[in-house]
């Protein structure tokens, strides 16, 4: 499954059994600028693959109205949490293949390209951490929806603080380096016999 919506929609159901508009309205509230929906269609699509792989069931619901048809609720099973784990690591590790990527190709330009890179980089990481929200205070005491929400938003904001310092710390690390390769006499092939 590629899908980060049918993954994030996981995620959702892991932390609380919902139904599908339920589910809309907190994708769009969890994920806001992490991730879009074409459209709310796409949960329900989400849903009916991640039923079909079994990574979600449906659960019985009573419904307090007679007259109104009921909506099905949504809940992971083991192997859907299992495989949520798996998902997570995962993407540890093809983010840092992103990066490495990205170093290597860096290094591909002449050296005084590669600054203009790094110098537009930095220029980012500075845009992106006057944007960022500081990190909320520890709200321990608070309990329930909200105590997750603030949680939440204490993860984000301090992986968005640690990721940035560690990016401008490469910037930094990388500007040093291809300064000084720039400043290296180019080597000069060998003449030919």
């Amino acid at each position: 499954m590629r899908s980060p919506v049918s993954w994030a929609l996981l995620g959702l159901v892991i932390q609380r059994p919902s139904y599908g508009y339920e589910l809309v309205q907190r994708f769009e509230r969890t994920y806001e600028d992490a991730l879009d929906l074409s459209s709310p269609s796409q949960v329900y699509a989400a849903l009916d693959a991640l039923e079909g792989r079994c990574l979600i069931e449906r659960m019985a619901v009573e419904e307090d109205d007679a007259s109104r048809q009921p909506k099905p609720h949504y809940r992971a099973t083991a192997e859907g949490v299992h495989d949520y784990r798996d998902w997570l690591v995962a993407q540890l590790h093809a983010e840092r293949r992103r990066s490495r990527l990205f170093a290597r190709q860096v290094a591909m330009l002449a050296s005084a390209d590669a600054l203009v890179v790094i110098e537009r980089c930095e220029r980012a990481c500075l845009r992106e951490a006057s944007d960022t929200r500081p990190a909320a205070t520890d709200d321990a005491q608070i309990e329930g929806p909200t105590h997750s929400a603030h949680l939440v938003e204490r993860l984000v904001g301090e992986e968005e603080r640690l990721a940035l310092g560690a990016r401008l710390a490469w910037v930094e690390y990388a500007r040093r380096q291809l300064t000084t390769a720039a400043a290296q006499p180019s080597p000069q092939p060998s003449p030919r016999r």
